[in-house]
């Protein structure tokens, strides 16, 4: 009995011994892994503002023509250094539960973190500007942290 305890404890010695040297997954995926990217840019924010289209009042929708003159007239003198403007679809819940689907615009914004107080209060008045230019309900807001390198 003895003998076999003895040849037990030697064989999981053995086997503990040879897996302590082999890789594990994570190691090997770690060394394939190619290295990161040094970090590029300079800390901004990111603001991406949904525009709906849709009147709630039932009034006609948005055109193209109206918001880029929204956008000269309300966007542009506060953030002149550059913007995007993308055409989109959306939909979102409306007060009255109705799900409402619609023509949208994408503004994305891109300003120094430095900046941030003051780009806050101007992107809050320009929701403001078209909510109450075009009879909507709300502006959708998304901000982010991102580096930036121009």
């Amino acid at each position: 009995m003895r003998t076999q305890s003895l040849r037990d404890r030697s064989a999981l010695a053995l086997a503990g011994l040879l897996l302590a040297g082999a890789p594990t997954a994570s190691t090997a995926l770690a060394d394939s892994r190619p290295a990161a990217a040094p970090a590029r840019g300079k800390p901004y924010v990111e603001t991406r503002l949904f525009f709906g289209t849709a009147r709630p009042d039932g009034g006609p929708a948005v055109t193209d023509r109206q918001f880029t003159a929204f956008v000269d007239r309300e966007v542009t003198p506060d953030f002149p250094d550059g913007l995007t403007v993308q055409n989109g679809r959306g939909q979102w819940r409306d007060a009255h539960g109705t799900i409402e689907k619609e023509r949208s615009y994408e503004l994305i914004l891109l300003y120094p973190e430095s900046a941030a107080k003051g780009g806050d209060r101007k992107i809050e008045e320009i929701r403001r500007a078209y909510e109450k230019a075009f009879a909507q309900e709300s502006v959708g807001r998304v901000d982010a942290h991102a580096r930036v390198d121009f």
